[in-house]
């Protein structure tokens, strides 16, 4: 593990696998919260899942005593709908593969989601779909085919749930990309747009803001690219045997959240004594 050359101002807080695992919480939860509450350590949750709405992330932690308010909850939902409303026409068609929290996000910033492909669209937007039908993959592929923008809210191929890894959105482009051969622009991490996103909201420095996750393709390897700390937490996906065989090196590994809270004691302390 590395020593910090800076400290600590800001955490980018991942949700699935880290903070919850499907609706139970991770433990050390609420005594993480009451630290960063207690330390005013600024937060943003930047979750890849693209099939919750911020509020719907709200009552879940609310339900395990966590308060958060909607504006600290960046989804991969609402960076997708806010990357492509400054790169499409106002108003433009899109077809979307999700749930409703990623239709919500999009129309909200003036697009036309579309539900099939009889009109021509300026983009088909994947996001995670537990509905998945063979209906929905051919009118995905018979836009693609017609030049339509294909755009994934992430790459996740799997998700943490209670019944262990099921497939994610990144099952879905695979199958679209495999069906047309046009690979999609992803919004999620590991990609910048969200981290960007996300320290534009904290307004931080990225060298002293630290990206907390479970995976190392996404979390760490995406916090690394956008310049922030980061800090692998083995209660999701990943754990310190896979460091070794994907060769990604978070500067901090925890094995829970208390584990954090603990570490974070240490770095906020750290961030205290060097004013």
């Amino acid at each position: 593990m590395t020593s910090p050359s800076l400290p600590l101002h800001a955490l980018l807080l991942d949700m699935d696998g880290t903070l919850l695992r499907g609706d139970e919480p991770i433990p050390g939860l609420a005594r993480l919260f009451a630290f960063l509450e207690e330390r005013q350590l600024p937060y943003i949750i930047a979750t890849n899942n693209a099939t919750k709405s911020p509020q719907d992330y709200q009552r879940k932690l609310a339900k395990h005593g966590v308060r958060v308010s909607a504006d600290s909850i960046l989804t991969a939902a609402i960076a997708t709908a806010e990357t492509l409303r400054a790169e499409l026409s106002q108003g433009a068609n899109v077809y979307v593969i999700g749930q409703p929290a990623l239709w919500d996000a999009l129309q909200a910033v003036g697009f036309a989601c579309r539900a099939d492909s009889d009109q021509a669209v300026a983009a088909v937007v994947v996001g995670g779909d537990p509905s998945l039908t063979y209906d929905k993959l051919k009118h995905a592929t018979l836009l693609l085919q017609r030049g339509a923008r294909f755009v994934g809210t992430n790459p996740d191929v799997v998700y943490p749930t209670e019944e262990g890894l099921v497939p994610e959105t990144g099952t879905t482009l695979a199958a679209l990309q495999a069906a047309t051969g046009v690979a999609p622009t992803v919004i999620g991490k590991p990609a910048s747009y969200l981290f960007q996103q996300a320290v534009a909201r904290l307004g931080s420095d990225p060298a002293r803001t630290a990206v907390v996750g479970d995976r190392l393709e996404t979390d760490i390897l995406g916090g690394q690219r956008a310049g922030l700390k980061t800090i692998l937490t083995t209660t999701g996906v990943d754990n310190a045997d896979s460091i070794q065989a994907k060769g990604i090196q978070p500067d901090w590994v925890v094995a829970g959240l208390d584990e954090l809270v603990d570490l974070l004691a240490t770095l906020t302390s750290l961030s205290a004594n060097q004013h």
